[in-house]
Parts: structure tokens; sequence; C-alpha cells
């Protein structure tokens, strides 16, 4: 009777830190080494099942993340969607000296503007 018990599917954690601190236990389970080979199977298949749905957790939040561009003139941010794709280092050279220039307003001061006159040291 309690085979039985032990073969029935347990409902998946319902939030991300309930399926980590669950594969947690089960990865100090099987460390330990004192589970019976077919139970360890079990659980190390329970394991990847929890593995993938962390993964699946942790790729739906990345697609939600958005990158601050700037703050208009009302203090409003300026967000687009986080871009997920891989890119060269090159690609992502270019993609942030875009962001620092796009609506830049700013502009650097001029040797008039400076109040201790030219750039010294002392």
């Amino acid at each position: 009777m309690a085979a039985k018990d032990a073969e029935k599917p347990t409902p998946p954690p319902a939030t991300f830190e309930e399926a980590l601190a669950e594969l947690e236990a089960i990865v100090s389970e099987l460390e330990e080494g004192q589970v019976p080979l077919a139970e360890g199977l079990a659980r190390y298949e329970q394991g990847i099942k929890l593995l993938r749905q962390c993964y699946q957790q942790l790729e739906q939040v990345q697609r939600r993340i958005e990158v601050l561009n700037r703050v208009d003139s009302e203090g409003g941010a300026q967000c687009e969607p986080f871009d997920d794709r891989a890119l060269s280092l090159e690609e992502k050279a270019a993609s942030r000296g875009k962001r620092r220039t796009r609506g830049a307003d700013f502009q650097a001061p001029s040797s008039e503007d400076e109040i201790d006159g030219p750039r010294r040291l002392f």
C-alpha cells in the first residue's frame, strides 16, 4: 500500500522558489547515497522535471525584463523590451552607443562655460 502512495505524482510546485527548494532537497538526498536505486532513479527523474520547470520560468521572466533607455522631460522612463538574442561584442557596443546617444540632449560644456577656466589639475 505504501508503494502505491509513493508512486502517485505530486503536483508541481507553484513558484520558482518552491521548485528550486525541492530540487535542492532531491540533489541533497541523491548526494548522500542512502536512497535505494529505484527510488533514486524516480527522484532523479523528478529533479529533471523540476529543473526544466525552473528554466522555463526563468526564460519567461527574462522575456519580461525591460531595459531603461532614458528618462523623458516629464520624468517618465522610456523603455524597450529586453532583446534576448545573442549578439557579438561589436553589436553590443553599437547597441549601447545608440542607447546612450538616442535622445541625448546633453552637450559637453565649452571652455567658455567652465567655471574654473581651462581644465587644469591645479
